[in-house]
């Protein structure tokens, strides 16, 4: 039995890279075993605490963040298609995916990787005993890690439901911890409300040590209170009085709306007014390669535009909104949905010299999710008049909200045409209960109902949890109609 053990703490050293879970609160900071002594150490002194930051921030430049995220919260929705001519991109975007889908899986593996590096600094920054790393730097180290560790866990929590909930960064094996650290690396799903709860916890405890919200590209405080705001309107029973709470708190770092919609996507805006939280595409960090998967006649690329999408820009007369979200090109290549001397392509996206930035939260999205929980919490007119100010913007007339279902509509449709190609409509659809109803009526440029918008429901609405993963940790259960 001895020797079973010993290649069990083998397996587990190899498999460290998955992380832990706990119920730990908010920055527990013990390692789960004492090495402060250590010279193995994982954060050895400021300088390598400081790099370990960087890893977090260049993460940003993985495919997940460059490619994925933006499929994900756009591809499977009306605003596009999947484009380009990779089978899984396909699953996902027909609502047909199979639990060995590749796609899925690097995703749980990506989003996990990320997790483990705030984990490192989150776990291990206080014990450092250099004295160029101050007690504020580390305070503020593990604000920031924090508030990425919850955005990835709301992120998990959105895809796939009930989630792990990793705390802990595994860096040492031995006999005396083998039961605590293999329980931990191989964890099972925590109830969804149990992950929210942790999300809540986490971005509340980091606020007060956050980086200013003035510092745009870094995990700041406003992007905390609008990450709050985002979580309370996700959860299981939605807390639409937190919501708005977290709204104006947001709202008051100091925001406003750009003047001209175009400039938030032109490269010469960049740490803008209306940024809330903004990646930095910078060759020195890291190359942003990711506008070649969506713009470009080279080869077809991912996110192409809908029918519907561009449907919907003309009936409202939002030209401004269409000019810098969609272009059109001529293209080589044929295609079931549109013409290939009028071939679109999203706009958001494009520089191509390796510097494009993107948001991952602006003061528009804000001020439309506290729309929503105007309409939520009664306040009809109050969320007509947030909408409003987003719809000025672009010289559209303003519009009133009649009832709750009218007023959840018309949000939906502004966010559409605000947020496209942002990352965000899947999750719009689905927290705001529309995503079945809307994307099982999607129409190609003919006025047909797509054939596969029949393949929506409810089940369809959260990923698998990939069938490579449950091979490796028995402790995982699989979703509902897979």
């Amino acid at each position: 039995m001895k020797l079973k053990r010993y290649t069990y703490i083998a397996s587990l050293t190899a498999a460290a890279f998955f992380t832990l879970t706990s119920c730990s609160q908010y920055l527990d900071t013990e390692p789960i075993s004492d090495l402060a002594t250590n010279p193995a150490y994982p954060i050895k002194d400021a300088a390598d605490a400081e790099a370990k930051m960087v890893t977090i921030y260049s993460d940003f430049g993985n495919e997940y963040w460059q490619l994925d995220y933006f499929f994900n919260g756009d591809a499977q929705t009306d605003i596009s298609y999947a484009g380009a001519d990779n089978v899984q991109n396909f699953q996902m975007d027909e609502y047909r995916i199979l639990a060995s889908n590749t796609n899925v899986n690097r995703d749980w593996v990506y989003l996990n990787t990320f997790i483990d590096h705030c984990n490192k600094i989150l776990n291990y920054v206080d014990g450092v005993s250099d004295p160029a790393l101050t007690s504020s730097r580390k305070n503020e180290m593990k604000a920031e890690a924090a508030i990425f560790r919850s955005m990835y866990w709301l992120q998990m929590a959105q895809i796939w439901g009930d989630s792990p909930l990793v705390t802990l960064a595994v860096i040492d094996v031995n006999a005396d911890n083998f039961n605590e650290v293999y329980s931990q690396l191989y964890p099972s799903r925590k109830p969804i409300a149990e992950v929210y709860n942790r999300i809540i916890a986490d971005l509340e405890g980091a606020v007060a040590n956050a980086p200013a919200s003035s510092q745009k590209f870094k995990a700041n405080k406003g992007a905390a209170y609008t990450l709050l705001a985002k979580a309370y309107a996700t959860k299981p029973n939605p807390d639409w009085t937190k919501v708005k709470q977290n709204c104006d708190l947001a709202m008051g770092q100091g925001y406003s709306l750009l003047p001209v919609y175009d400039n938030l996507f032109d490269g010469a805006h960049e740490g803008n007014a209306e940024s809330i939280w903004e990646v930095n595409g910078d060759p020195g960090t890291f190359y942003a390669w990711g506008t070649f998967m969506f713009t470009g006649t080279d080869w077809k690329k991912f996110n192409v535009p809908s029918n519907d999408l561009v449907k919907t820009f003309n009936d409202a007369g939002d030209t401004q909104r269409l000019n810098s979200t969609v272009s059109f090109s001529s293209v080589t290549w044929a295609d079931t949905y549109w013409p290939s001397n009028n071939y679109p392509f999203m706009k958001k996206m494009r520089l191509t010299d390796g510097n494009q930035n993107f948001y991952l939260l602006r003061y528009a999205d804000l001020l439309l999710l506290k729309a929503e929980a105007n309409v939520q919490t009664g306040d009809l007119s109050g969320a007509a008049a947030l909408v409003n100010q987003v719809r000025a913007r672009v010289g559209l007339s303003p519009v009133s909200i009649a009832s709750a279902e009218d007023g959840i509509n018309k949000i939906l449709l502004e966010r559409k045409m605000e947020l496209a190609f942002e990352g965000h409509r899947w999750f719009d659809l689905k927290r705001t209960g529309k995503a079945v109803s809307i994307l099982s009526q999607q129409k190609n440029g003919s006025g047909t109902i797509l054939p596969y918008a029949a393949n929506i429901n409810q089940n369809r609405l959260l990923w698998p949890i990939p069938q490579a993963q449950m091979d490796k940790n028995s402790n995982l259960t699989q979703n509902p109609g897979y």
